[in-house]
C-alpha cells in the first residue's frame, strides 16, 4: 500500500503532480487552512466542500465526538467525519475528534456506543472498533504527521486485537460482543468487508512504524478469501444495499469479479437518476449509500459511473452545506426528515477519491485485494479444497 513518503498526495506548496482517472472532470483548490480541497467540476465547488466540512464541524460535541441526529455516536461513523474533516482541512476538528476517540476507548480495544441519556447500549461491535485503523492511515497519509501516527498506534493495535478476537476459523469476523463479553452468533457481509479495508490499512501503519504484525496479514486474507468467496458464512442482509457493494468498496473483490458482481445488483439497488436505494425493496435513496458506491466505482476504474453517481445525489444537499439522509421518491420528501453528519462526510470521501486532493484520496483503491493473496483458513475450515484456485463464486446478489 501506498506509503506516507512515496509521493502521495500534494507536497509543500504545490498541487499532486499526477492526476487521478477523469483528472478533467476533477480538480483542487489551496484552502485556508493551507491544504488542497476536492472540486469536482459541475459537481462540487471547493467552496461547496469547505462548507459541508463546517456542517459536520457544527455538530461536534465539545469532547470531540461526532454523533447521528438523534444524539448516539458510535465509533465507525464518528471517523468517516474526522476523516472528512481533515480533508476539508479543518484540522483542529479533526484531531480533536481522533483525541476523544483514542481517551474514550475501553480497556478491551473496542468502543461501547455513546447513547443519549435515558438509553443504553453496551454491545460492542467489530467493525466499529477496526474502523479506527482506517482514520489514523488516512490521517497520517493526508497530514503525514508521524507523530500523531504514533501517539494512535496503542489505540489501534488494541482496537484490531479486539477485532481478531472474534475472528472464525473459517476467516469471518463475529459482528459484536454483548453487554456480559460473549459473542454473537453470526458475521456480517458488510462490517466484515469494511473490515478488510481496516486490517489493511493497520498492516499499512505498522509497517510504517516499524512494528510489523504477520498475523495480521494471514488474518486479513482469511478474511478476503471469507468475503470474497463464501457468501454462507454470513448472516442475510442483502435486503440492504451495503451487502451488496461493500464487498468491493471494502477491497476484496476487486478486478472483472467486482465489475460483475456490481453489474449482477445493479438494477436491484440503483434507481436511475436518483442514487442508491437503502434497501431494495423500500422507494427511498440514500446519499451516504450513493457516496460509497461511487468511490466502489472509482475504486475498480469506472470513473464515469462514479462521478455520475456523486451528481446524481446532489438532490439532498442543503444550502448549508449539510445533506439530508435520504429522499422518499413517491412521497417526494426527505426521509427521514434529518441532516446527518456521516451522510456529509461520505459525500466528502467521495469528492477527494475522485479527484485526488488529499494524500489520503486513494487510500480505497490502495485496500483492493491482490486475488492471489486471498488465502484459505490455514486448516481448511472454509471447506475449500487447496488444489482449486477458484474454490466458489462471489458474493451472490439478490
Amino acid at each position: 500500500m501506498r506509503q506516507p513518503d512515496s509521493g502521495a498526495g500534494p507536497r509543500g506548496d504545490d498541487p499532486p503532480s499526477t492526476p487521478r482517472r477523469g483528472a478533467s472532470s476533477a480538480s483542487c483548490q489551496r484552502s485556508r487552512a493551507g491544504g488542497w480541497v476536492p472540486e469536482v467540476a459541475g459537481i462540487l465547488t471547493a467552496g461547496q466542500v469547505v462548507s459541508t466540512g463546517h456542517a459536520i464541524a457544527a455538530v461536534q460535541q465539545r469532547g470531540g465526538a461526532i454523533g447521528w441526529p438523534d444524539g448516539h455516536v458510535d465509533a465507525w461513523n464518528h471517523v468517516e467525519c474526522a476523516m472528512a474533516l481533515s480533508v476539508c482541512g479543518l484540522r483542529d476538528a479533526s484531531r480533536r475528534a481522533y483525541e476523544w476517540l483514542r481517551v474514550s476507548q475501553r480497556a478491551d480495544g473496542s468502543w461501547h456506543k455513546l447513547t443519549p441519556e435515558l438509553e443504553t447500549d453496551l454491545t460492542t461491535e467489530s467493525n466499529h472498533a477496526a474502523y479506527c485503523a482506517v482514520g489514523v492511515w488516512h490521517e497520517l497519509l493526508v497530514s503525514r504527521d508521524e507523530g500523531f501516527a504514533r501517539r494512535m498506534w496503542p489505540m489501534v493495535k488494541a482496537a484490531v486485537d479486539f477485532v481478531l478476537g472474534l475472528q472464525t476459523p473459517r476467516g469471518e469476523i463475529i459482528w459484536r460482543r454483548a453487554a456480559d463479553g460473549s459473542p454473537d452468533g453470526y458475521a456480517l457481509l458488510a462490517g466484515s468487508a469494511s473490515m478488510y479495508s481496516s486490517l489493511r490499512c493497520a498492516i499499512s501503519l505498522a509497517e510504517y512504524l516499524a512494528e510489523p504484525q504477520p498475523d495480521w496479514e494471514l488474518a486479513a486474507d482469511q478474511l478476503g478469501h471469507a468475503v470474497a468467496r463464501h457468501p454462507e458464512a454470513f448472516a442475510d442482509k442483502s435486503r440492504f444495499s451495503m451487502d451488496w457493494y461493500y464487498p468491493v468498496l471494502g477491497g476484496p473483490v476487486r478486478g472483472e469479479d467486482a465489475t460483475k458482481h456490481l453489474d449482477r445488483g445493479w438494477s436491484t439497488y440503483v434507481v436511475p437518476g436518483l442514487g442508491v436505494r437503502c434497501v431494495h425493496d423500500q422507494p427511498w435513496v440514500t446519499a451516504a449509500e450513493t457516496a460509497e458506491l461511487a468511490i466502489a466505482l472509482d475504486a475498480i476504474g469506472d470513473h464515469s459511473g462514479a462521478l455520475d453517481m456523486l451528481d446524481q445525489i446532489q438532490l439532498l444537499r442543503d444550502p448549508s452545506g449539510a445533506y439530508w439522509t435520504g429522499w422518499q421518491f413517491e412521497t417526494r420528501r426527505h426521509y427521514p426528515d434529518e441532516q446527518s453528519s456521516y451522510t456529509a462526510a461520505a459525500i466528502v470521501l467521495a469528492a477527494d477519491a475522485l479527484c485526488g486532493a488529499t494524500g489520503g484520496s486513494s487510500i480505497f483503491v490502495d485496500v483492493g485485494a491482490d486475488s492471489a493473496s486471498i488465502t484459505r483458513a490455514s486448516d481448511a475450515a472454509c471447506g475449500c479444497d487447496p488444489r482449486d484456485p477458484q474454490p466458489s463464486a462471489a458474493p451472490a446478489t439478490t
